[in-house]
């Protein structure tokens, strides 16, 4: 049964029509992700339906007395009060007397004076009069089936909860259709997993907008592609839309070729000669204007973000080794006696939860912060460019040009010269955009000036802290791609857990015993990993460091195997010590002013001792695994 339908229906703010002339329909019971690029218009959208929006022309049709609800992307500026009051506050004109008489309620708990109890007779008539009393018991259920402290002052909760008590703001009003707006962004892994859980089991009716390709995944049973102004339904779930997806467009491109093709031959025809005009076809110049005109209005496919990561020179092998170190903040343990050997080409990911201490952790493992106990070390030679979730490196009030340019009017990536504005559309910035103030963009495009910014620095060690925050999946899978050919070192802090299976070799875990482990593979392989220790009652599978020290057993080497096995590892200190020198000479300000053979020779003495280093590691490493063996 249909609850709702959008016929005609046409949204613009001055450019192409948003919505252009979209027909859709709602039906009871449908769990329904609405998908598209960045700024095609899918809030719009879900604005118009909730009412919040008058479309420019067209019409919707629902159910009598429909009611529909919506979570929103952000967090509402000024929401304040308890957790009741909150919830509560969906109830629209009844929700301010709830509050008070609960408040009264409260009050009466420490003061039973006769004034308290006359306002407590009143704001109960007032109750009465509206049939309050059910919606009382409404709010105590929501409140209580999501598992919320009623009387907690809103402002103290995480992130994750705020969204949570804001889901009850909207599920109290027991809707017909729940609108979800980004509902899993800037909530950690388990919170995506428990609203996941909430939704599959909620038996209402949903549209909801999302980048998360787990979640949508699990929870859609249709998906509308918002698509240049168009809606276009899809039955089933993410992959086979995938597929439906990439067909539709395959054959929309071959229809393009075709007309363009015709449209081609009749320009060619419309300038021939003279004597071609006085007896040339009038009806067949009416065509070719039609053709014209339909060209002129055929709306591209968005083109795709086209990044490039600017490699740096090659790090050492060792790229951080930290040793039993400690940390603490207001009196709790983040982590505690933690070691790893991180080395180059890894690419690692850290999972927890919001707040307990990974940002805190990657500030250590790259000598930010000094551990509370414990010893870290830095390997040689490394490039760092750091994406920061809160994006403290893009300037506010500048423009997206000089975010990236500083000043200048090229970058230079990878050896190749390249004007700032032409730079920027790779990311998707028209040159107009490129001159707005950082200010003024949405969440997805400051992350994708951020990753433009970023690229511009060489690297080897690539540190991303929620990168995928307001990303499209278009944009999510090129990154992915990229940074599977990133040669480097990565380390990445995620919620996305799609995003964590492709991209991460191993996982860096603040698991729930409040102990922090390394587990191999991605977020699928810790789950497996994690259920089958629990089921043999084990400690969690670790990865052994792959530091440059000799096992302690019986060997299985010759006796001038045995001592090169031990003498290595101070071989290997040697030649990094000599390397962060030479880089410390090469970073000098003044070292390319000198005579260019000095320089040939100082990058020749670089990469001999590099190669000398690399192989050294190869040596002591085959070694080990002899007598490992």
């Amino acid at each position: 049964m249909a609850l709702l339908s959008l016929k005609q229906l046409t949204v613009s703010y001055g450019g192409p029509n948003l919505l252009d002339k979209v027909e859709f329909q709602l039906d009871k019971g449908e769990r329904v992700c609405l998908v598209g690029r960045n700024g095609a218009g899918k809030s719009t959208l879900m604005k118009v339906i909730a009412g919040e929006i008058t479309p420019d022309s067209g019409e919707m049709v629902g159910l009598q007395e429909l009611k529909i609800a919506r979570l929103e992307q952000e967090v509402p500026a000024g929401t304040a009060g308890s957790v009741f009051d909150v919830v509560a506050d969906g109830l629209g004109e009844v929700g301010p007397l709830l509050v008070e008489y609960h408040h009264i309620v409260q009050q009466l708990q420490h003061d039973s004076s006769e004034q308290i109890l006359n306002k407590l007779e009143k704001a109960q008539h007032k109750l009465e009069a509206v049939d309050g009393w059910s919606l009382e018991q409404q709010v105590e259920t929501v409140i209580s089936r999501l598992s919320l402290d009623a009387d907690v002052e809103f402002s103290s909760l995480s992130g994750g909860m705020k969204r949570r008590v804001l889901l009850a703001q909207a599920l109290v009003r027991q809707p017909d259709i729940l609108l979800l707006d980004e509902p899993t962004n800037h909530l950690d892994i388990s919170s995506i997993t428990w609203l996941e859980g909430f939704l599959k089991s909620y038996g209402g009716t949903l549209l909801f907008i999302t980048h998360d390709r787990s979640f949508l995944q699990a929870l859609a049973t249709r998906i509308v592609q918002l698509d240049r102004g168009q809606l276009v339904s899809f039955p089933g779930d993410y992959k086979s839309f995938l597929q439906k997806r990439e067909a539709l467009l395959s054959a929309e491109a071959e229809q393009n070729a075709q007309f363009d093709k015709k449209l081609a031959q009749e320009e060619v025809w419309i300038r021939q000669g003279i004597k071609a005009r006085r007896t040339r076809n009038e009806g067949r110049v009416r065509a070719l204007e039609k053709l014209r005109r339909e060209r002129g209005q055929r709306r591209e496919v968005l083109g795709n973000v086209s990044m490039q990561i600017q490699e740096g020179d090659r790090s050492g092998k060792l790229v951080v080794e930290v040793e039993n170190i400690s940390q603490a903040f207001d009196g709790r343990q983040l982590f505690k006696d933690f070691s790893t050997v991180i080395q180059r080409g890894d690419r690692i990911g850290i999972i927890g939860p919001n707040g307990c201490g990974k940002s805190t952790l990657l500030s250590i493992l790259l000598g930010r912060a000094e551990p509370e106990s414990g010893t870290v070390r830095l390997g040689t030679n490394l490039q760092v460019a750091y994406f920061d979730q809160l994006r403290s490196q893009l300037d506010e009030e500048a423009s997206v040009v000089d975010n990236v340019g500083q000043g200048r009017d090229f970058v230079e990536i990878n050896g190749s010269r390249k004007h700032v504005i032409g730079y920027l559309q790779d990311f998707l910035f028209t040159p107009d955009r490129a001159r707005t103030p950082v200010k003024a963009l949405s969440g997805g495009e400051r992350n994708r000036l951020l990753l433009a910014k970023l690229f511009t620095q060489p690297a080897n060690l690539l540190v991303l802290d929620e990168p995928t925050n307001d990303l499209d999946a278009e944009t999510l899978e090129l990154l992915e791609d990229l940074l599977l050919g990133f040669t480097g070192t990565m380390l990445l802090v995620s919620h996305d857990r799609s995003f964590l299976n492709n991209v991460v070799t191993s996982c860096i875990v603040f698991d729930e015993d409040q102990q922090v482990r390394e587990y191999v593979g991605g977020y699928d392989d810790w789950l497996a990993q994690r259920q089958q220790s629990v089921k043999q009652d084990k400690p969690a599978v670790r990865l052994e460091p792959a530091s440059p020290k000799p096992v302690k057993k019986k060997a299985t080497l010759t006796y001038q195997q045995q001592l090169d096995l031990k003498a290595l590892p101070l071989e290997i200190e040697k030649l990094e010590q000599q390397i962060a020198a030479l880089t410390e000479k090469m970073s000098a300000a003044d070292f390319y002013q000198q005579d260019a053979k000095k320089i040939k020779e100082t990058q020749k003495q670089m990469a001999d001792l590099e190669k000398q280093l690399e192989a050294t590691f190869d040596k002591w490493e085959k070694l080990e695994a002899l007598q490992n063996a």
